[in-house]
């Protein structure tokens, strides 16, 4: 297969050599500038030196407009209903195949485009999403509907057919993971695809569209556009030519995605939106296991996780030699090159993102919190920031109200069962929430009473492929993974067959 036109040969030690990766506008197969002459481009910044990587076109809504013709193009025609699902599923597992063929290609771009570990990225984003398209592989020739008994002249059933063109816009925290959240099952369904990666992270979304080439789908259907929310993101959601739209992000700009879509046509929205995870840890826990999964759960991809579990609940019991060991492992924690084996944390992704975890920390000091640990930044180059810990902490401020999204945890003591309850659900989120105990009549009482769209129990921070993931509340509106994903991206037909039945209309 001959290479794109439009591409950046990135030369790092990572690779083994140069790789090429496509840096257009991704439409109806090929790779290109923007259709819009005033278009610009948009700087790609490693945030580990804080310099370009690279430069890429500035898609712009007359991208998103031709995006969409050719994704409606291609589900009228080689995609949705002409395509049966045993093929659809035949190219969902030849992605998965090449995913893992190009492991530690893609997994050196999350690290240089995200900040994440190259370690981290390969062991988890890539491989977790090859097993996503593998997995929605498999659902394809599994969509089916219902025969229903109604009365013996008539035979009824359902068919769950696919909604149509989906405009898709991801987030910059799990750029490649996001991609196949969100891609895998709506091509298991027939879907056709518009996607927006984050303008901070679109590498590896771009580099998916020569696996996507290579893997044979046709094109049209799955159609890249880099650019920026107000104005590709919007042009998204608001186009009449786009039947649902799937966004992952920030509650505010949820908001914005829901006023949008109703601008122009009624869609099927589904968002996957903020968190400030409650982790309750009771003192009949595994201790160490407690504090291994409560560092995981907020220090996981230095913090910049929705679900993190970011507001820790200790009983007193332990609280206090909770909080030395905990200390002692947040210490251990190596921040650093994304590259180095030893490094856990690189940095954030951004200097904006930065800049909004310093003024948190500054805000916790200032409210009265403690600072237990961190709080400071990490070398001179790129956007490092210590694991921080908070102590002394109390539920109006702004630390435990308000999404982070950084490696900085808050820490709160607890005496009952039902104190720790209100104190979780005393959020406006409700995505995910943890419970540390060995006693199973209280992890499945407490994991009832929480309102959270997951509940982890004696662990944190675990994703697969099979287990739906999405908020109560304010965290968002549909659920990701498992079969409960296709259900974003089908339609519901009910089939009347009159088989031998008068009409009583009395003319």
């Amino acid at each position: 297969m001959s290479g794109p036109v439009f591409a950046h040969h990135f030369d790092h030690s990572a690779f083994k050599g140069k790789v090429e990766v496509p840096i257009g506008v991704f439409v109806n197969g090929q790779w290109g500038t923007s259709a819009d002459k005033n278009a610009k481009t948009i700087d790609v910044i490693n945030p580990t030196t804080g310099e370009t990587l690279v430069s890429i076109p500035e898609g712009m809504p007359a991208d998103v407009d031709l995006a969409v013709k050719a994704a409606h193009k291609a589900f009228e025609t080689t995609w949705g209903l002409n395509c049966d699902g045993p093929t659809r599923g035949k190219y969902l597992l030849k992605l998965a195949t090449l995913i893992e063929r190009d492991l530690d290609i893609l997994a050196s771009l999350e690290a240089l485009d995200n900040g994440k570990t190259f370690t981290a990225a390969k062991a988890f984003d890539v491989t977790e999403s090859a097993a996503t398209f593998r997995y929605y592989g498999g659902w394809a020739d599994k969509i089916e509907g219902k025969v229903l008994e109604v009365v013996p002249t008539k035979f009824v059933y359902t068919r769950h057919e696919p909604v149509g063109v989906c405009g898709q816009i991801i987030p910059w925290n799990f750029p490649l993971y996001m991609f196949s959240w969100k891609v895998a099952p709506a091509l298991a369904t027939g879907c056709t695809i518009v996607i927006k990666p984050s303008e901070l992270t679109p590498l590896t979304a771009m580099y998916m569209t020569k696996l996507i080439k290579e893997s044979g789908i046709p094109d049209g259907v799955v159609n890249v556009i880099t650019g920026y929310g107000p104005t590709v993101g919007n042009a998204i959601a608001s186009h009449p030519g786009v039947d649902k739209v799937a966004f992952t992000g920030s509650t505010p700009v949820g908001r914005k995605v829901m006023e949008e879509a109703s601008k122009s046509n009624i869609k099927k929205v589904t968002l996957e939106l903020g968190g400030k995870g409650a982790n309750i840890i009771f003192d009949d826990c595994d201790f160490e296991e407690a504090v291994k999964y409560a560092a995981q759960g907020i220090f996981f991809n230095h913090g910049q996780t929705c679900c993190a579990g970011s507001r820790l609940f200790v009983q007193k019991g332990i609280y206090d030699k909770f909080i030395q060991r905990f200390q002692e492992a947040t210490s251990r924690i190596k921040v650093g090159d994304p590259f180095d084996p030893d490094s856990y944390q690189g940095p954030q992704v951004s200097q904006v993102q930065y800049d909004r975890i310093m003024h948190y920390v500054e805000c916790g000091k200032q409210e009265g919190a403690k600072v237990l640990h961190g709080g400071q930044r990490v070398g001179k180059a790129g956007f490092f920031i210590e694991p921080t810990v908070f102590g002394d902490v109390t539920s109006n401020m702004k630390i435990a109200r308000e999404e982070i999204f950084g490696p900085v945890i808050v820490v709160t003591a607890f005496d009952t069962e039902e104190e720790v309850i209100a104190a979780a659900n005393d959020t406006t989120y409700g995505l995910a929430s943890g419970v540390f105990t060995q006693d199973l009549s209280r992890a499945h009482r407490v994991s009832a009473l929480l309102k959270a769209g997951t509940v982890w129990v004696n662990c944190y921070n675990e994703l697969h492929p099979q287990v739906p993931f999405g908020g109560f509340r304010e965290s968002g509106i549909g659920r990701e993974c498992g079969p409960y994903a296709l259900e974003n991206y089908t339609e519901i037909k009910a089939v009347q067959i009159n088989l031998s039945a008068k009409c009583a209309m009395p003319i």
